[in-house]
C-alpha cells in the first residue's frame, strides 16, 4: 500500500495489533499547508520544511523515502515509537489550538465493524426485518442495501436504495457506497444476505481478534467454476469480512471490474475482482482463527440440532422464513447463556481456590462467590433494616402503616423468590430428596446498596425420599438478587457555559441575613466572573406597602445593593417589589417568569444559601430543558449554641473554617432551592389552570416542587448537594401555607437544632443542674 504523502493528505498511521506488536501513530504532529510544506500542527507560524526527514521524524539519511521506511517498519517486530519533543519559542505569541469535541476524532479512533445486509424489495419487510430485530442492536451501524425501494419502508431501519435490481450492479454500488461514505470510519465491513442468520456476539469477538492493518477477505471459500483451483471467492450466503485497507485498495478498480468481469453471482463477481486486481483470495482461517459457518438443511429444527458445527457457527444459511430466523436466534441465545453460566462457575471455582491463599483463608471468600461483600455500617444510624413479610402481608409499608396487603410488584417479587428457593433446593439435594413448599413461615428482605436485594426465608417444606416416604420439615434459606441489569439512561447534551438567573425572595424577617448572602455572592460569583445574574424579590405585607413612600422597610438592603453596583461597573442587580400576605413560590414565580425569556435557567435561592461555583455548575449540569429539573438537598448547620456551648469562640470559629461540611445534616424537609428552565415552568403552570378555576387556594397550598411533580412529565431530580451549605437559622413557619408545607417547616426547625448525641448531653446536663 502506498503511504506517501501529498498536499492535503493526512499522516501515515499504523493500527494497534497485539499480535504483531505494531503501535498506532495516534495523532499526527504535522499538517500540510496549501503550498505542500509540512508544519507543526497547531502553530501555522512555525517554519516549514519540504521533507519529513528534516523535521526529525526519521534518522539521518532515511527521511527521503517514506514508503520504503513504512515497509521496513511493518516487518520489524521490535519497532518502538520515539517521542519527538516540540520546542516552542517563548518570544512568539502562543496561538490557541482548536481541539475537537471528541477524543476519538482527534486520535483517529474508528469504530470496529459496520454491517451491510443485501436485500430486495420483495424481502425487505419480511426477512430484512427479522435480521434487523435479531442482530442489528448488537452492532454500531447496520445498513440494508436494496435495488428498488419498497412502497412502505420498515420503521427503525437504515435502507439505501441504488435504483437497480441487477445483483452485480447492487454489489458494485454497495461496495462503492461503503468506501465513499464510511471507508474512514470503520475497520471492518461485513456483507451478508438477508436470508442468513448471524450470531452477532461471536462475529464481534472474531473481529476483535483480527488486526485491521492488513488486507483480509474472509468467509466461506468457494471455487470458481472452471477456474484456478487455488483461487477462492467468499460465498455471500454465509457472509464475509472485508478489511478497511482492502476496501481502499479495491476502490480504484471497481469501474474496471464492472466493465470487464462478467458474472451472474454478485459474490463471485466481487471475488474475481479482488483476485484479479489485488491478488487476494478468500480464506476461512486466518492466524489460526476459523470462520465458522453452518449450512441448514431443509425442514431443519434448530431446537434439535446438536452438532458442534452448528453450536459454534457464526452464520447459518439458508433461512427462508422469518419465523425460522427468530427460532435460530432463540437457540443461539440459549447457547450463549449456557456458556456464560459455565464461565461463571469456572470463575467461582478459581476464586474459591485462590481464597485459601489469602490471610483470611476460606472464610474470607464472600457469599455468593464473586459478589461484593455486605455493607458494613460504621454507626448504628447506618444499619439497614430488614422488612418482615408473609405470603399475604407486608409489615413495613410506604405510607407508615404497620401492616398492609402484599400486592403488585411486591407480591410478584415474593412469589418469584419462593419458587426460586424451592427450585435451588431440589437442584442441590436431588435425587436423594425432593422438596415441595407447603407455606412460608416468615420472610425478611433488605436492599443492600453494595449487593442487591437480600432475602431470608423460613419455609415449611414437605421432603420426599427416593422410596416415597415424606416428612414436613422447616428449612431456612438465604437468597440474593444481585445488582446486575444496569441500564444507561441517555441524556441530552448540557454545558457549563449556561447563564444562571438567581432569584432571591426576601421578606421583612429575612433582611438581616441579606448582607451575608451578598458577601458570599460577590466573592464566589462576581470576583470569579461567573456567568450568573441576581434578581431580588422584595415581599411587602399590606402595612409595609402603604408606608413605603415614608419609610421603606427594605431601604437598608437596597443600599447594600447600590454599594455592590458601585464596586462593579458592569454589574446591575435589579429588584422587584411584590405585595402579598402569603408569599408562595408559585405566586412569586408567576411574576418572575413573565419578565424573562423562555430559555432562562432559574435558581430559586434563599437568603441563607451560600452560592458558589461548584453548586452553580451542578445546577447547570443537572437541569436539562424539557427533560429534568433539579431540587438540591442543602446541608444545614446545627445550632452553634448547642453544639459548641462548652467551647471558646475562637475554637468555634476555627472548627467552622477547617471543614467544608461543618456539624450539621442534609435537610430533607425543605424544598425552597430549585433549578429549572422557564419554559418547563410555564408548561407545568399552564396545566394548572383548570385546577385553579376549581380551587382558588391551590396557589397558596403548593410550592414549585409539587407543581413539577403533579403537572409536568419531567424527571424531578432530588439529591443531596454538599456544595450548598446554609448557616443555622430558625425558620419562620407561616401558618397560612398548606398543612404539608407548614409541617415540613416545623420538622426542619426541630431536626436542625443539633445531633442526637448533643441533644442528649444537653438534656443530661440540664437534669444534673436541676437535681442539684
Amino acid at each position: 500500500m502506498d503511504t506517501s504523502l501529498g498536499a492535503g493528505e493526512s499522516c501515515p498511521r499504523w493500527d494497534t495489533d497485539s499480535a504483531d506488536r505494531r503501535v498506532s501513530c495516534a495523532s499526527c504532529p504535522f499538517q500540510t499547508r496549501s503550498d505542500g510544506k509540512r508544519c507543526p500542527r497547531g502553530d501555522p507560524k512555525e517554519p516549514c520544511t519540504d521533507e519529513l526527514g528534516n523535521m526529525g521524524l526519521f534518522p539521518a539519511g532515511q527521511g527521503g523515502d517514506l514508503q520504503s521506511d513504512h515497509a521496513g517498519l511493518a516487518g520489524n517486530e521490535d519497532f518502538q515509537p520515539r517521542i519527538i519533543p516540540y520546542q516552542k519559542d517563548p518570544n512568539k505569541q502562543h496561538n490557541k489550538v482548536l481541539r475537537t469535541r471528541y477524543i476519538n476524532t482527534e486520535l483517529g479512533i474508528r469504530e470496529r465493524l459496520l454491517v451491510s445486509v443485501l436485500t430486495s424489495r420483495s424481502s425487505l419487510n419480511t426477512l430484512a426485518v427479522a435480521v434487523n430485530r435479531t442482530v442489528a442492536h448488537y452492532f454500531h451501524r447496520t445498513f440494508f442495501f436494496t435495488g428498488l425501494r419498497s412502497t412502505k419502508l420498515p420503521h427503525g431501519m437504515t435502507v439505501v436504495a441504488h435504483g437497480d435490481d441487477r445483483p452485480v450492479w447492487l454489489m458494485y454500488e454497495t461496495v462503492r457506497y461503503l468506501h465513499q461514505h464510511h471507508g474512514a470510519d470503520y475497520d471492518w465491513f461485513y456483507l451478508v444476505q438477508d436470508d442468513t442468520y448471524t450470531q452477532a456476539e461471536r462475529l464481534t469477538r472474531l473481529v476483535d481478534h483480527l488486526s485491521a492493518g492488513q488486507d483480509l477477505y474472509m468467509g466461506r471459500a468457494e471455487e470458481f467454476i472452471g477456474g484456478d483451483e487455488r483461487a477462492r471467492y467468499c460465498h455471500s450466503g454465509y457472509g464475509y469480512l472485508l478489511s478497511r485497507s482492502l476496501l481502499a485498495r479495491l476502490q480504484p478498480h471497481l469501474d474496471s471490474c464492472r466493465n470487464d468481469i462478467l458474472s451472474v453471482r454478485p459474490d463471485e463477481w466481487l471475488g474475481r475482482c479482488i483476485i484479479d486486481y489485488l491478488g487476494i483470495s478468500c480464506v476461512e482461517v486466518h492466524q489460526e482463527i476459523p470462520y465458522n459457518y453452518f449450512e441448514l438443511g431443509k425442514n431443519a429444527d434448530p431446537e434439535r440440532e446438536e452438532s458442534p458445527r452448528f453450536k459454534n457457527a457464526f452464520t447459518v444459511h439458508p433461512v427462508p422464513e422469518p419465523d425460522l430466523m427468530y427460532r435460530l436466534h432463540k437457540q443461539f441465545c440459549q447457547f450463549e447463556l449456557e456458556q456464560t453460566y459455565r464461565q461463571i462457575q469456572q470463575l467461582q471455582v478459581q476464586i474459591s481456590d485462590l481464597s485459601e491463599l489469602t490471610p483470611e483463608g476460606k472464610a474470607g471468600a464472600t457469599w455468593p462467590i464473586g459478589i461484593s461483600p455486605p455493607f458494613r455500617p460504621k454507626t448504628r444510624f447506618e444499619v439497614i433494616n430488614w422488612d418482615y413479610f408473609t405470603e399475604e402481608h407486608m409489615y413495613s409499608c410506604s405510607n407508615g402503616a404497620p401492616k398492609c396487603e402484599l400486592k403488585g410488584v411486591d407480591r410478584a417479587d415474593v412469589t418469584a423468590v419462593l419458587e426460586t428457593a424451592v427450585e435451588r433446593l431440589n437442584e442441590r439435594y436431588q435425587p436423594q430428596l425432593r422438596f415441595r413448599k407447603q407455606r412460608l413461615l416468615s420472610g425478611y428482605r433488605r436492599f443492600d446498596p453494595m449487593r442487591g436485594m437480600e432475602y431470608t426465608l423460613d419455609l415449611a417444606l414437605e421432603a420426599f425420599t427416593q422410596k416415597g416416604h415424606s416428612q414436613v420439615i422447616a428449612k431456612r434459606v438465604e437468597l440474593l438478587r444481585p445488582l446486575s441489569a444496569i441500564e444507561i439512561i441517555p441524556m441530552p447534551y448540557v454545558t457549563e457555559a449556561t447563564q444562571v438567573q438567581v432569584i432571591l425572595p426576601v421578606t421583612t424577617s429575612d433582611q438581616d441575613f441579606v448582607g451575608n448572602f451578598l458577601d458570599t455572592y460577590v466573592m464566589n460569583a462576581l470576583d470569579t466572573h461567573d456567568n450568573v445574574l441576581l434578581t431580588f424579590l422584595f415581599i411587602y405585607n399590606q402595612f409595609d406597602a402603604q408606608r413605603v413612600s415614608q419609610a421603606d422597610i427594605f431601604a437598608g438592603v437596597k443600599s447594600m445593593i447600590g454599594e455592590v453596583e458601585k464596586r462593579y461597573d458592569n454589574v446591575k442587580i435589579p429588584w422587584i417589589s411584590v405585595k402579598t400576605e402569603v408569599p408562595s413560590q408559585v405566586k412569586l414565580m408567576d411574576i418572575i417568569s413573565k419578565k424573562h425569556p423562555v430559555d432562562t435557567l432559574f435558581f430559586m435561592a434563599s437568603v441563607w444559601t451560600e452560592v458558589n461555583g461548584d453548586f452553580l455548575n451542578r445546577c447547570r449540569m443537572n437541569t436539562i430543558s424539557s427533560w429534568q429539573v433539579f431540587f438540591p438537598i442543602h446541608f444545614q448547620e446545627y445550632n452553634p449554641s448547642i453544639m459548641y456551648r462548652d467551647q471558646q469562640p475562637s475554637a468555634v470559629d476555627s472548627s467552622f473554617t477547617s471543614n467544608s461540611l461543618r456539624d450539621g445534616h442534609f435537610d430533607r424537609h425543605i424544598f425552597d432551592e430549585a433549578c429549572f428552565y422557564n419554559a418547563d415552568y410555564m408548561a407545568a403552570r399552564t396545566k394548572m389552570v383548570a385546577d385553579i378555576l376549581d380551587n382558588d387556594e391551590l396557589l397558596e397550598s403548593m410550592d414549585i416542587y409539587d407543581t413539577f411533580v403533579r403537572y409536568s412529565g419531567l424527571h424531578v431530580f432530588r439529591a443531596v448537594e454538599p456544595a450548598l451549605v446554609q448557616k443555622y437559622v430558625r425558620r419562620t413557619c407561616n401558618p397560612r401555607f398548606s398543612e404539608d408545607i407548614y409541617q415540613r417547616c416545623v420538622l426542619s426547625n426541630l431536626e436542625g437544632l443539633a445531633s442526637r448525641s448533643h441533644l442528649a448531653m444537653a438534656l443530661f446536663e440540664q437534669e444534673q443542674a436541676n437535681s442539684t
